[in-house]
Order: C-alpha cells, then structure tokens, then sequence
C-alpha cells in the first residue's frame, strides 16, 4: 500500500494551490480530479491583490499579471448612463503593490497552476476519483478508482478541494446549511463593442435584470455575468443567450458582434458546519459557497488553501502540534460566514424586485453612491475588502498582541520606502520577524539561534503613516499574517508566544 502525506481531492485552482505550497514546503502530495483535463471555459474571473500578494512566494504574480488584464476602475450605470466611478488604481496605490483588480479567467489561471505544479515534479491524476476514505486515527486510508482499476492507499492527511457536491463533506457529515438563489445566474464570453468595452469593469444597476461586463486581455473580448429573474429562470436546460434581457445590454451600451459560449448556472449560499473532522479537511467550493458578487470565491479557497498549507507542513515536519491545525477552521470559517452573509447581503440589494427596490437602485442610489464614494475613507473601504487585505485573524489562537495601529491577527501594512520593499521578504515561506527602527542584541542573538530570518528597517515617517510602531517586534507567520505584534520587542514574550503553542518557528525541514 503507498503512502503519502496528503491526498488532495480536486483540481481547481483551490487544489492546486494547496499542492503547490505544499510541495514547495517540502511535503509529499497527490492530487487526484476524475475529469479527463483541466476546464475550457470558467465563472471565476478575478484574482485579489492580496492573492496577487501571497503570490510572490511561488513567483506566480508576475505571470498572473503578464497573462490576465488589470481593471483600474469600476464603474455603476443606471438608465443608460455611468452614474459613478471607482478608481482603483487612486483609491489603493498606498495600501498594496496590486492597486487593480485582476482578471485572469479561471481556465488560464488552472493551466498556469498544472504548469508551475509540473515543473516541481508533481502530475495531476487525471480520471481519478475517491471512492471512500476512514480515519484510523494515525492515518487516512483511502480507496481510489482511475483509468488503471482501483487502488487503496495511505496518508497523512486529506484535503477536500473536491466542490458544491464534496464526497469529502458528505463523508465526515459537515452538513452544509444556506440555501440557493432563485435568479439564474448566465455567463457568457463574448466580442463586442461599444462604450462599456473599453478595459474596465461596469455593473448595470437597473429594472431589468443584474448584468456585470467583464474586460478580458484581449480588448474585443468580455465575459457578462448576468441573472435572469422571472419565469425564464426556471428554463435553465433551454435558455439561449437570445433569452437575456435586452434591455441590460442596450443600457450598458454594448454591441454583441459575436458569442463564444454561454451557460447558466444557480447559486448557492452555503458554509458547511465544520472545516475539519479528524485527518480530512474541507477546502474552498467544498467548504462554503456564495454569490459571485465582488468576485471573492476563488480568492477564498485559495486563501484556505495557502492557510492550511503552511500548518500541514509545520505539523508533518513535527515543528508544531496537531493542535495547530484547529486554527485552520477557527480562522477560516469565522470568514467564510462574514462573506457569505456580505454578498447575500449585496446580491439581494442588485436583484431585489418590486417598485421600492427598483426606486431605491434607480432613483436613490444614482444620487447618494457617487456622493458616498466621494469620500475617501469609503473608497478605501471598498478597495480594501473587494482586495481582501482587510481579512483578519483578530480572533485566532495564534494571534497576540499589537503595537502601534497593527494587532495580531492582521495583514501586515504595506509601507515602502526610498525603494525598499517591506514585502520583499515575505516571499519566503517562513516564520520572520521584522523590527522598524533598531533591534536589540538580545532578539538579534535570539533569531540567529532559533535560525529565523530578521528584517530591520530604518525607521521612517511612512511607517508610522501606514500604522507600525517604532523599534516594536512583528512576528509574521508563513502566510505573512502577523502573529504576535510587541511593542517592547521582548525575547521573554517571544519565547513565551511560541512555548505555550509548541512551535518550532526556525527554519522548516
């Protein structure tokens, strides 16, 4: 019987994020999907400046940003016209190196992934799926059907990247409590012209039903994102691409020259009621699922998979407890239940019908949104969450402390200066500190021994500006979160921090 460390059940982009970070981390992988090759069309679109981040520890950004095409702005239209405008690019150029909004479709983006995965040494299994699996305790053993018959096998762990329909969940009975939208979601890759074509995105805000145009890298081509909300959204199986609203597309000002494909989907607002049981996991689509509003989903699952990622190896390379991995769900659910509700939330407001909602979108919001996202701290606001570099671990069990405006549990803030990235570090995939203004011998001497890459920044205005504190101590973990933030930098607290959770915080095996 073979054994590895971990199974990965599903190859969308959540899956093979998880392989990738593990693999580079040193840890045995298989990952396993039963289609026969990667998909050729997708619903995902955009990639987050705070991925765009995470990132740079696979040297993925740059290909990312070389192959898709950056949205600088959005814009909102009501009766035919632009009512107001986002600019990105303004709004976020002091908080992230990504101050735009990626597109990079979810096929090119699986292809990159398959590619980078290859050049690790590391194949995706194709027609291969699980059948059923038991927790023995010590061990995952699992029983697999692909193109060569069947086979059981061992390992450590199971990640279940495996979907809406995850044998992963049914099997450790996580329930998956929410419920599904009425309106029928389309997608639709099309060439087209017209004032809405011109490299940023454009949400209609109207009677007629919700419709979001998408730029792609090719300048002629966009992908619609729309919802049909009457008696048609129960034709799902006969509904054409001739069967959407007209009106949506005539408001945004738009010829359709020519349509690529189209397909119809429905939506689903669902977090499962536990993210572990045991040695499986549940990550991404298989774990929660919610409207595509703000176009946080796959965002989210690669997020889940890169936190589980660096915990797995921590724990597989006996440099932390098996308690570590608790913190997976406790950080990642608190999320997933706070994005659920937001886009339900926002989805409800767009598509609502009767004659209050369509007054409120088209006589009331034209009129107070612009004066709203006139304010800066609102269009930062916006930038913020829509980026996904306000996601926080406040609450978690490894995040402790704070100093100056930053807090355990937060993204570290982005603050360059005079040509130093404080980024630049983090696209190692280890525990660091970094010090703004002097360390002392003492955490010096500490980090040399405990092999833990320190980065000493001359103190700057900018720094204060962005919310750290001078001469304090951050404690960043792998994923580059902040785990314990010291204003008096002491080396008794940062042994204390790391005794009372039984890390290992040198370098990984």
């Amino acid at each position: 019987m073979t054994r590895s460390d971990v199974l990965i059940v599903g190859a969308g982009p959540t899956g093979l994020v998880l392989a990738l970070w593990l693999t580079k981390l040193d840890v045995g992988v298989r990952i396993i999907d039963r289609t026969a090759e990667p998909g050729t069309t997708s619903r995902a679109l955009a990639v987050a400046a705070h991925t765009l981040e995470l990132y740079r520890q696979l040297d993925l950004a740059d290909a990312v940003i070389a192959r898709g095409h950056k949205v600088r702005a959005a814009n909102l239209w009501v009766r035919g016209e632009a009512e107001a405008r986002i600019p990105f690019a303004a709004i976020g150029e002091d908080l992230s190196p990504y101050s735009f909004f990626q597109i990079f479709p979810q096929d090119e983006h699986e292809r990159l992934l398959v590619e980078r995965l290859g050049q690790l040494g590391v194949t995706v299994e194709r027609r291969t799926e699980l059948h059923d699996f038991t927790d023995h305790g010590d061990r995952i053993v699992a029983h697999l059907r692909g193109e060569h018959g069947e086979e059981t096998a061992e390992f450590s762990y199971l990640a279940g990247c495996d979907g809406t329909h995850s044998l992963v969940r049914e099997t450790i009975s996580a329930g998956f409590s929410g419920g599904t939208y009425r309106e029928l979601f389309y997608v639709a890759d099309v060439e087209a012209s017209g004032a809405s074509i011109n490299g940023e995105l454009h949400v209609d805000l109207d009677e007629a039903d919700f419709l979001a145009i998408f730029p792609l890298a090719d300048t002629r081509r966009a992908r619609l994102i729309g919802t049909v909300r009457d008696e048609r959204a129960d034709q799902a199986d006969t509904l054409t691409f001739d069967d959407v609203s007209r009106q949506a597309i005539e408001n945004l000002k738009i010829k359709i020259e020519k349509v690529n494909w189209f397909s119809t989907y429905h939506v689903h607002h669902r977090v499962a009621g536990q993210f572990r049981k045991g040695r499986a996991f549940l990550v991404g689509d298989a774990a929660h699922i919610h409207s595509p509003v703000g176009g946080q989903g796959m965002n989210t699952g690669i997020g889940d998979a890169i936190n589980l990622a660096w915990k797995l190896s921590s724990v597989l390379a006996a440099q932390a407890p098996d308690a570590l991995l608790d913190s997976y769900e406790i950080e990642r659910i608190a999320f997933a239940k706070r994005l659920v509700a937001t886009t339900d939330r926002i989805f409800t407001f767009v598509t609502a019908d009767g004659r209050i909602a369509d007054l409120v979108r088209t006589r009331i919001a034209p009129i107070v949104v612009p004066r709203i996202l006139g304010i800066d701290r609102v269009r930062e606001f916006i930038f913020r969450t829509v980026s996904q570099i306000t996601l926080n671990y406040r609450q978690s069990p490894l995040s402790e402390g704070s100093a100056g405006e930053v807090r355990g549990g937060e993204r570290l803030p982005w603050a360059p200066v005079d040509g130093v990235d404080n980024f630049a570090s983090l696209a190692a995939t280890q525990w660091q500190i970094h010090i703004y203004g002097v360390a002392s011998e003492d955490v010096r001497s500490w980090c040399e021994r405990h092999r833990v890459p320190l980065s000493v920044f001359d103190w700057r205005p900018a720094h204060e500006e962005a919310g750290l504190a001078r001469d304090a101590l951050y404690l960043l973990r792998p994923d580059t979160y902040v785990a314990l933030a010291d204003p008096k930098a002491s080396v008794d607290t940062l042994e204390r921090y790391c005794s009372d959770r039984g890390l290992s915080v040198g370098s990984a095996r």
